[in-house]
Protein backbone atom coordinates (compact mmCIF):
# COMPACT_ATOMS: atom_id res chain seq x y z
CA UNK A 1 0.00 0.00 0.00
CA UNK A 2 1.54 3.38 -1.03
CA UNK A 3 2.45 5.84 1.66
CA UNK A 4 0.24 8.90 2.03
CA UNK A 5 1.53 12.07 0.31
CA UNK A 6 2.36 13.81 3.57
CA UNK A 7 4.66 10.95 4.54
CA UNK A 8 6.71 11.04 1.38
CA UNK A 9 10.10 12.73 1.71
CA UNK A 10 10.31 15.90 -0.35
CA UNK A 11 13.40 16.11 -2.59
CA UNK A 12 15.77 18.75 -1.39
CA UNK A 13 16.93 21.40 -3.82
CA UNK A 14 20.62 21.38 -4.50
CA UNK A 15 22.47 24.33 -2.94
CA UNK A 16 24.42 26.33 -5.52
CA UNK A 17 27.18 27.67 -3.23
CA UNK A 18 29.18 26.43 -0.25
CA UNK A 19 31.98 27.81 1.87
CA UNK A 20 34.72 25.52 3.22
CA UNK A 21 36.88 27.04 5.94
CA UNK A 22 38.48 23.89 7.29
CA UNK A 23 42.21 23.60 7.97
CA UNK A 24 44.64 23.20 6.41
CA UNK A 25 44.63 25.40 3.36
CA UNK A 26 42.80 28.60 2.40
CA UNK A 27 39.07 28.97 2.55
CA UNK A 28 37.23 27.84 -0.56
CA UNK A 29 34.04 29.25 -2.00
CA UNK A 30 32.51 26.54 -4.17
CA UNK A 31 29.96 27.48 -6.83
CA UNK A 32 27.77 25.02 -8.71
CA UNK A 33 24.99 25.04 -11.27
CA UNK A 34 23.94 28.08 -13.28
CA UNK A 35 24.56 31.59 -12.01
CA UNK A 36 22.42 33.51 -14.45
CA UNK A 37 19.89 36.29 -14.45
CA UNK A 38 16.90 33.95 -14.51
CA UNK A 39 18.06 32.23 -11.30
CA UNK A 40 18.91 35.24 -9.14
CA UNK A 41 16.04 34.66 -6.71
CA UNK A 42 17.18 31.12 -5.92
CA UNK A 43 20.81 32.18 -5.69
CA UNK A 44 19.96 34.87 -3.16
CA UNK A 45 18.38 32.23 -0.94
CA UNK A 46 21.49 30.07 -1.18
CA UNK A 47 23.83 32.97 -0.41
CA UNK A 48 21.78 33.77 2.67
CA UNK A 49 22.75 30.36 4.10
CA UNK A 50 26.47 31.10 3.98
CA UNK A 51 28.22 32.16 7.16
CA UNK A 52 31.15 34.48 6.43
CA UNK A 53 31.85 35.33 10.06
CA UNK A 54 35.10 33.29 10.16
CA UNK A 55 36.47 35.29 7.24
CA UNK A 56 35.59 38.78 8.43
CA UNK A 57 38.46 40.88 9.61
CA UNK A 58 41.06 38.70 7.91
CA UNK A 59 43.24 39.42 4.91
CA UNK A 60 43.89 35.90 3.59
CA UNK A 61 42.56 35.24 0.09
CA UNK A 62 39.48 33.14 -0.52
CA UNK A 63 39.89 30.64 -3.34
CA UNK A 64 37.01 30.42 -5.79
CA UNK A 65 36.23 26.87 -6.93
CA UNK A 66 34.19 26.71 -10.16
CA UNK A 67 34.76 23.07 -11.01
CA UNK A 68 31.04 22.36 -10.69
CA UNK A 69 29.89 25.70 -12.12
CA UNK A 70 28.02 25.23 -15.41
CA UNK A 71 27.57 28.86 -16.48
CA UNK A 72 27.78 32.39 -15.14
CA UNK A 73 26.75 35.75 -16.55
CA UNK A 74 27.39 39.30 -15.38
CA UNK A 75 24.17 39.39 -13.34
CA UNK A 76 25.17 36.29 -11.38
CA UNK A 77 28.72 37.57 -10.87
CA UNK A 78 27.41 40.95 -9.69
CA UNK A 79 25.09 39.25 -7.21
CA UNK A 80 27.98 37.24 -5.75
CA UNK A 81 30.39 40.17 -5.48
CA UNK A 82 27.90 42.66 -4.05
CA UNK A 83 26.76 40.08 -1.51
CA UNK A 84 30.34 39.48 -0.41
CA UNK A 85 30.93 43.21 -0.11
CA UNK A 86 27.74 43.78 1.89
CA UNK A 87 28.73 40.91 4.20
CA UNK A 88 32.00 42.69 5.02
CA UNK A 89 34.34 40.70 2.75
CA UNK A 90 36.47 42.62 0.28
CA UNK A 91 35.81 41.22 -3.25
CA UNK A 92 39.51 41.77 -3.98
CA UNK A 93 40.30 38.87 -1.59
CA UNK A 94 38.59 36.47 -4.00
CA UNK A 95 41.34 34.43 -5.69
CA UNK A 96 40.35 33.62 -9.28
CA UNK A 97 43.56 31.89 -10.33
CA UNK A 98 42.12 28.42 -9.80
CA UNK A 99 38.79 29.14 -11.45
CA UNK A 100 37.83 28.15 -14.96
CA UNK A 101 39.17 30.73 -17.38
CA UNK A 102 35.79 31.55 -18.89
CA UNK A 103 34.07 31.91 -15.54
CA UNK A 104 37.00 33.76 -13.99
CA UNK A 105 37.06 36.26 -16.85
CA UNK A 106 33.38 37.18 -16.32
CA UNK A 107 33.76 37.51 -12.57
CA UNK A 108 36.97 39.54 -12.91
CA UNK A 109 35.31 41.89 -15.39
CA UNK A 110 32.39 42.54 -13.05
CA UNK A 111 34.72 42.93 -10.04
CA UNK A 112 36.61 45.68 -11.86
CA UNK A 113 33.33 47.50 -12.47
CA UNK A 114 31.85 47.18 -9.01
CA UNK A 115 33.39 50.45 -7.68
CA UNK A 116 31.65 52.35 -10.48
CA UNK A 117 28.30 51.02 -9.26
CA UNK A 118 28.72 52.49 -5.82
CA UNK A 119 25.96 54.88 -4.99
CA UNK A 120 27.20 58.42 -4.91
CA UNK A 121 25.91 60.72 -2.24
CA UNK A 122 23.06 62.89 -3.53
CA UNK A 123 24.19 66.35 -4.42
CA UNK A 124 23.18 68.99 -1.96
CA UNK A 125 20.24 71.06 -3.12
CA UNK A 126 21.48 74.50 -4.12
CA UNK A 127 20.32 77.38 -1.99
CA UNK A 128 18.26 80.35 -3.09
CA UNK A 129 21.32 82.42 -3.94
CA UNK A 130 22.85 79.59 -5.98
CA UNK A 131 19.60 79.05 -7.88
CA UNK A 132 19.42 82.77 -8.60
CA UNK A 133 22.98 82.68 -9.91
CA UNK A 134 22.26 79.69 -12.16
CA UNK A 135 19.10 81.33 -13.49
CA UNK A 136 21.04 84.53 -14.21
CA UNK A 137 23.76 82.59 -16.01
CA UNK A 138 21.19 80.72 -18.12
CA UNK A 139 19.42 83.96 -19.00
CA UNK A 140 22.72 85.59 -19.92
CA UNK A 141 23.58 82.65 -22.18
CA UNK A 142 20.14 82.84 -23.80
CA UNK A 143 20.39 86.57 -24.46
CA UNK A 144 23.89 86.21 -25.90
CA UNK A 145 22.57 83.57 -28.27
CA UNK A 146 19.70 85.80 -29.42
CA UNK A 147 22.03 88.77 -29.91
CA UNK A 148 24.37 86.55 -31.90
CA UNK A 149 21.50 85.44 -34.14
CA UNK A 150 20.40 89.07 -34.58
CA UNK A 151 23.92 90.05 -35.60
CA UNK A 152 24.08 87.12 -38.02
CA UNK A 153 20.78 88.17 -39.63
CA UNK A 154 21.95 91.76 -40.00
CA UNK A 155 25.25 90.67 -41.56
CA UNK A 156 23.50 88.35 -44.01
CA UNK A 157 21.06 91.12 -44.90
CA UNK A 158 23.97 93.45 -45.67
CA UNK A 159 25.53 90.78 -47.87
CA UNK A 160 22.21 90.40 -49.65
CA UNK A 161 22.29 94.06 -50.67
CA UNK A 162 25.74 93.49 -52.17
CA UNK A 163 24.57 90.42 -54.08
CA UNK A 164 20.78 90.65 -54.66
CA UNK A 165 20.82 87.57 -56.88
CA UNK A 166 21.25 85.44 -53.78
CA UNK A 167 17.78 86.36 -52.58
CA UNK A 168 15.51 83.31 -52.48
CA UNK A 169 12.34 84.72 -54.06
CA UNK A 170 10.34 81.51 -53.98
CA UNK A 171 11.12 80.79 -50.35
CA UNK A 172 10.31 84.39 -49.46
CA UNK A 173 6.95 84.16 -51.24
CA UNK A 174 6.17 80.85 -49.54
CA UNK A 175 6.98 82.26 -46.10
CA UNK A 176 4.98 85.43 -46.83
CA UNK A 177 2.03 83.26 -47.73
CA UNK A 178 2.44 81.19 -44.56
CA UNK A 179 3.03 84.04 -42.12
CA UNK A 180 0.77 86.65 -43.71
CA UNK A 181 -2.08 85.47 -45.89
CA UNK A 182 -2.99 82.34 -43.95
CA UNK A 183 -2.92 84.32 -40.68
CA UNK A 184 -5.57 86.81 -41.81
CA UNK A 185 -8.65 84.86 -40.61
CA UNK A 186 -7.43 84.29 -37.05
CA UNK A 187 -6.04 87.85 -36.77
CA UNK A 188 -9.28 89.37 -37.99
CA UNK A 189 -11.46 87.26 -35.71
CA UNK A 190 -9.43 87.75 -32.54
CA UNK A 191 -8.90 91.52 -32.89
CA UNK A 192 -12.54 92.01 -33.94
CA UNK A 193 -13.69 90.29 -30.74
CA UNK A 194 -11.24 92.31 -28.65
CA UNK A 195 -12.67 95.49 -30.18
CA UNK A 196 -16.16 94.33 -29.27
CA UNK A 197 -15.15 93.54 -25.69
CA UNK A 198 -13.25 96.80 -25.09
CA UNK A 199 -16.04 98.93 -26.54
CA UNK A 200 -18.65 97.06 -24.51
CA UNK A 201 -16.79 97.48 -21.22
CA UNK A 202 -16.05 101.15 -21.86
CA UNK A 203 -19.64 101.71 -22.91
CA UNK A 204 -21.00 100.27 -19.67
CA UNK A 205 -19.07 102.86 -17.70
CA UNK A 206 -19.52 105.79 -20.07
CA UNK A 207 -23.30 105.32 -20.21
CA UNK A 208 -23.57 106.10 -16.50
CA UNK A 209 -22.25 109.62 -17.10
CA UNK A 210 -23.74 110.29 -20.50
CA UNK A 211 -20.28 110.27 -22.09
CA UNK A 212 -21.00 107.69 -24.80
CA UNK A 213 -19.14 109.57 -27.48
CA UNK A 214 -15.86 109.33 -25.58
CA UNK A 215 -15.93 105.56 -26.03
CA UNK A 216 -14.87 106.20 -29.63
CA UNK A 217 -11.82 108.14 -28.42
CA UNK A 218 -10.68 105.41 -26.04
CA UNK A 219 -11.27 102.51 -28.39
CA UNK A 220 -9.68 104.19 -31.43
CA UNK A 221 -6.59 105.36 -29.56
CA UNK A 222 -6.09 102.13 -27.64
CA UNK A 223 -6.73 99.87 -30.63
CA UNK A 224 -4.39 101.44 -33.20
CA UNK A 225 -1.64 102.33 -30.76
CA UNK A 226 -1.51 99.40 -28.33
CA UNK A 227 -4.07 96.62 -28.64
CA UNK A 228 -3.79 95.77 -32.32
CA UNK A 229 0.05 95.69 -32.60
CA UNK A 230 0.40 93.78 -29.34
CA UNK A 231 -2.35 91.24 -30.05
CA UNK A 232 -1.18 90.61 -33.60
CA UNK A 233 2.42 90.14 -32.42
CA UNK A 234 1.34 87.69 -29.70
CA UNK A 235 -0.72 85.66 -32.17
CA UNK A 236 2.12 85.62 -34.68
CA UNK A 237 4.57 84.60 -31.93
CA UNK A 238 2.45 81.57 -31.09
CA UNK A 239 1.83 80.77 -34.74
CA UNK A 240 4.78 81.71 -36.94
CA UNK A 241 7.48 81.79 -34.25
CA UNK A 242 6.65 78.25 -33.19
CA UNK A 243 6.48 77.18 -36.84
CA UNK A 244 9.97 78.56 -37.51
CA UNK A 245 11.41 76.62 -34.59
CA UNK A 246 9.64 73.39 -35.52
CA UNK A 247 10.63 73.63 -39.20
CA UNK A 248 14.28 74.45 -38.60
CA UNK A 249 14.53 71.97 -35.74
CA UNK A 250 13.16 69.16 -37.90
CA UNK A 251 15.52 70.09 -40.73
CA UNK A 252 18.43 69.99 -38.32
CA UNK A 253 17.30 66.66 -36.91
CA UNK A 254 17.07 65.13 -40.39
CA UNK A 255 20.43 66.73 -41.34
CA UNK A 256 18.90 68.79 -44.14
CA UNK A 257 20.77 71.87 -42.93
CA UNK A 258 24.05 69.94 -43.10
CA UNK A 259 23.13 68.86 -46.62
CA UNK A 260 22.52 72.49 -47.64
CA UNK A 261 25.95 73.49 -46.35
CA UNK A 262 27.53 70.46 -48.04
CA UNK A 263 26.18 71.72 -51.37
CA UNK A 264 28.06 74.97 -50.82
CA UNK A 265 24.96 77.05 -50.03
CA UNK A 266 24.49 79.40 -47.12
CA UNK A 267 21.91 78.02 -44.70
CA UNK A 268 21.36 81.56 -43.42
CA UNK A 269 20.55 82.87 -46.91
CA UNK A 270 18.37 79.89 -47.76
CA UNK A 271 16.50 79.42 -44.47
CA UNK A 272 16.81 82.38 -42.13
CA UNK A 273 16.57 85.54 -44.25
CA UNK A 274 13.38 84.58 -46.14
CA UNK A 275 11.61 83.91 -42.85
CA UNK A 276 12.83 87.07 -41.12
CA UNK A 277 12.09 89.36 -44.07
CA UNK A 278 8.71 87.76 -44.75
CA UNK A 279 7.60 88.22 -41.15
CA UNK A 280 8.95 91.79 -41.05
CA UNK A 281 6.77 92.61 -44.08
CA UNK A 282 3.72 90.62 -43.02
CA UNK A 283 3.35 91.88 -39.46
CA UNK A 284 2.73 95.59 -40.31
CA UNK A 285 0.14 94.51 -42.87
CA UNK A 286 -1.52 92.21 -40.34
CA UNK A 287 -1.48 95.04 -37.80
CA UNK A 288 -3.27 97.31 -40.27
CA UNK A 289 -5.90 94.61 -40.84
CA UNK A 290 -6.16 94.23 -37.08
CA UNK A 291 -6.80 97.98 -36.74
CA UNK A 292 -9.70 97.76 -39.18
CA UNK A 293 -11.12 94.63 -37.51
CA UNK A 294 -10.88 96.08 -34.00
CA UNK A 295 -12.45 99.38 -34.99
CA UNK A 296 -15.14 97.48 -36.87
CA UNK A 297 -16.04 95.50 -33.74
CA UNK A 298 -16.10 98.68 -31.65
CA UNK A 299 -18.28 100.39 -34.26
CA UNK A 300 -20.76 97.53 -34.12
CA UNK A 301 -21.08 97.74 -30.33
CA UNK A 302 -21.41 101.52 -30.41
CA UNK A 303 -24.21 101.28 -32.97
CA UNK A 304 -26.15 98.58 -31.11
CA UNK A 305 -25.54 99.64 -27.52
CA UNK A 306 -24.61 103.33 -27.35
CA UNK A 307 -26.72 104.79 -30.20
CA UNK A 308 -23.61 105.99 -32.02
CA UNK A 309 -24.11 105.51 -35.73
CA UNK A 310 -21.22 104.40 -37.96
CA UNK A 311 -21.11 107.87 -39.53
CA UNK A 312 -20.83 109.53 -36.13
CA UNK A 313 -18.24 106.96 -35.08
CA UNK A 314 -16.05 107.70 -38.12
CA UNK A 315 -16.41 111.46 -37.79
CA UNK A 316 -15.41 111.35 -34.13
CA UNK A 317 -12.50 109.01 -34.87
CA UNK A 318 -11.17 111.30 -37.61
CA UNK A 319 -11.43 114.29 -35.30
CA UNK A 320 -9.61 112.75 -32.33
CA UNK A 321 -7.29 110.11 -33.75
CA UNK A 322 -4.11 111.67 -35.06
CA UNK A 323 -1.99 110.11 -37.77
CA UNK A 324 0.95 109.89 -35.35
CA UNK A 325 -0.90 107.31 -33.26
CA UNK A 326 -1.48 105.12 -36.30
CA UNK A 327 2.15 105.41 -37.36
CA UNK A 328 3.39 104.58 -33.86
CA UNK A 329 1.31 101.42 -33.81
CA UNK A 330 2.44 100.36 -37.28
CA UNK A 331 6.05 101.28 -36.45
CA UNK A 332 6.11 98.80 -33.58
CA UNK A 333 5.17 95.92 -35.86
CA UNK A 334 8.53 95.48 -37.69
CA UNK A 335 10.38 95.50 -34.36
CA UNK A 336 8.04 92.87 -32.96
CA UNK A 337 8.44 90.84 -36.16
CA UNK A 338 12.24 90.97 -35.94
CA UNK A 339 12.19 89.82 -32.32
CA UNK A 340 9.80 86.95 -32.98
CA UNK A 341 11.64 85.80 -36.11
CA UNK A 342 15.09 85.95 -34.47
CA UNK A 343 13.93 84.01 -31.41
CA UNK A 344 12.11 81.43 -33.53
CA UNK A 345 15.03 80.88 -35.90
CA UNK A 346 17.64 80.80 -33.15
CA UNK A 347 15.74 78.25 -31.07
CA UNK A 348 15.21 76.15 -34.19
CA UNK A 349 18.92 76.16 -35.00
CA UNK A 350 19.67 75.29 -31.35
CA UNK A 351 17.67 72.05 -31.44
CA UNK A 352 19.64 69.00 -30.31
CA UNK A 353 19.75 65.67 -32.13
CA UNK A 354 16.53 64.32 -30.62
CA UNK A 355 12.81 64.87 -31.15
CA UNK A 356 12.21 65.83 -27.53
CA UNK A 357 14.37 68.91 -28.03
CA UNK A 358 12.06 70.11 -30.82
CA UNK A 359 9.07 70.20 -28.48
CA UNK A 360 11.03 71.89 -25.70
CA UNK A 361 12.47 74.58 -27.99
CA UNK A 362 9.13 75.20 -29.70
CA UNK A 363 7.42 75.79 -26.35
CA UNK A 364 10.32 77.98 -25.25
CA UNK A 365 10.03 80.04 -28.44
CA UNK A 366 6.39 80.88 -27.79
CA UNK A 367 7.04 81.88 -24.17
CA UNK A 368 10.15 83.92 -24.96
CA UNK A 369 8.53 85.69 -27.91
CA UNK A 370 5.42 86.71 -25.98
CA UNK A 371 7.44 87.96 -23.01
CA UNK A 372 9.85 89.85 -25.29
CA UNK A 373 7.00 91.48 -27.23
CA UNK A 374 5.29 92.67 -24.05
CA UNK A 375 8.53 94.02 -22.59
CA UNK A 376 9.41 95.87 -25.78
CA UNK A 377 5.89 97.30 -25.98
CA UNK A 378 6.28 98.61 -22.43
CA UNK A 379 9.60 100.21 -23.38
CA UNK A 380 7.96 101.84 -26.41
CA UNK A 381 5.12 103.17 -24.24
CA UNK A 382 7.52 104.82 -21.80
CA UNK A 383 9.75 106.12 -24.61
CA UNK A 384 6.93 107.77 -26.56
CA UNK A 385 5.43 109.14 -23.36
CA UNK A 386 8.73 110.83 -22.57
CA UNK A 387 8.80 112.29 -26.09
CA UNK A 388 5.26 113.56 -25.67
CA UNK A 389 3.93 111.52 -28.58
Amino acid sequence: MPAPPEDRAKPRRRVQCRLDTGDPGPARLRLAGHWRLDRLTRLEVDLATLDLAPLQGGTAPVTLDTSRLSSVDTAGALLLLTWLRDAGLDPARLDLTGADRRHGRVIALVRDRVPELERTAPAARPGALARLGMATENLSHLLRGHLGMLGLVLVETARLFRAPRRFRHREFAAQLMQTGVTALPVITLVVFLIGVIVAYLLGLQAEQYGANIFVVDGVALGMVREFSPLLVAVIVAGRSGAAFTAQLGTMKLTEEIDAIRTLGLSAEQVLLLPRVLALALALPLLTFVGNLAGLGGAMLVCDLMLDITPTTFLDRMHATLGLSHVLIGLGKAPVFALVVAVIGCRMGMAVQRDTRSIGINTTSTVVQSIVAVILIDAVFAVFFQELGL
